[in-house]
């Protein structure tokens, strides 16, 4: 048997609503058809999961720690990865991802130019309403449907991590698929000063649009109380890094770059450096309203910021993009 490269993990959904079922096997399925160098883990007890794990051919492994409200603890499944897994790369990735080749071919690149690294990207959002097939020339077609039917999401998503696997031999207890977990994540990178990487002209992966029925109320899970703890884990706001924080970037030959010297990305090392290099609340917040006087006018004098017509401006789509072109231009 081949030793895989890569051991990718994650912790699905059950699979009982039919929509999210169907999803989460095309992206197991898209996983599986990368072929001997990737291994996959399914982490977890949920309903179906078992079943699933035997009809797609894939590893399952069940024993995971929660925490009090019954959400799996990103520490553990970190732990069971290291220990369960046999790849030189580890990778965790949320169970709505399909991927291709190119992701493969990336990691193979970055092992050859980084010892230390944390490999992530934009993912395109598209909306699958049937199984795909992942034969033939499945690539090229996931490929074209994604051209003409994905929208980039925001910089504030992160769906997959990949790192060695002697990086991060301590995980904090984050609850999976809550918030913040992911951002420290990128901030933890940047304070260990390893090569943050920023992948998406090189890596295309596509993420299935679902809804939140699975979540309390069926409400996203940003307000939820074990994102509030996911936060405070975190070490506050001051540690939620994005996307734009890698410190580098692949180009579309998974070459490794400097992430070019755009304002956006000159502004937002200039608030981030005290974070970085001291990590003081005070100094934190205090370079955070320097450089975002607006927030700091929004949230300090509301009502003078209503009467100047003052709003809160939002990452949002077309930011991503520029984004990307600012990548592709440098």
């Amino acid at each position: 048997m081949t030793k895989p490269f890569i051991t990718l993990f994650t912790a699905p959904k059950p699979f009982v609503h039919p929509h999210i079922a169907m999803i989460q096997r095309n992206a197991i399925r898209s996983w599986v058809a990368l072929g001997d160098e990737v291994e996959v883990l399914l982490l977890g007890r949920e309903d179906g999961l078992e079943e699933a794990a035997r009809e797609l051919g894939v590893r399952w492994i069940p024993d995971l720690e929660r925490n009090t409200s019954g959400t799996p603890l990103i520490s553990s499944m970190f732990a069971q990865a290291r220990e369960q897994g046999h790849g030189d790369l580890l990778a965790i990735i949320n169970t709505d991802i399909l991927l291709m080749s190119d992701f493969v071919q990336a990691a193979r690149s970055v092992s050859r130019q980084a010892e230390i690294f944390l490999m992530m990207g934009h993912r395109w959002d598209i909306d699958i309403t049937e199984p795909l097939s992942f034969e033939g020339d499945w690539q090229v077609n996931l490929r074209r449907l994604i051209a003409e039917h994905g929208q980039l999401h925001k910089s504030m998503g992160s769906d997959y991590f990949m790192f060695p696997r002697d990086a991060f031999p301590a995980f904090p207890p984050f609850a999976i698929g809550r918030a913040g977990w992911d951002n420290w994540t990128i901030y933890h990178g940047r304070q260990q000063g390893w090569k943050v990487i920023e992948s998406t002209l090189a890596v295309t992966i596509g993420h299935q649009q679902h809804d939140y029925h699975h979540l309390p109320n069926g409400e996203i899970h940003y307000n939820l109380p074990e994102s509030a703890e996911n936060l405070r884990l975190a070490g506050g706001k001051r540690h939620i890094f994005t996307l734009i924080d890698a410190n580098c970037r692949l180009d579309e030959h998974a070459n490794i770059k400097p992430m070019p010297f755009i304002w956006r990305k000159i502004r937002r090392e200039m608030e981030i450096y005290p974070v970085l290099k001291w990590d003081h609340p005070r100094l934190n917040l205090w370079a955070f309203y320097v450089m975002n006087p607006r927030k700091f006018i929004l949230q300090r004098f509301p009502d003078l910021a209503r009467r100047l017509g003052i709003r809160l401006q939002e990452d949002n789509t077309s930011d991503a993009l520029t984004f990307l072109a600012d990548l592709k231009g440098k």
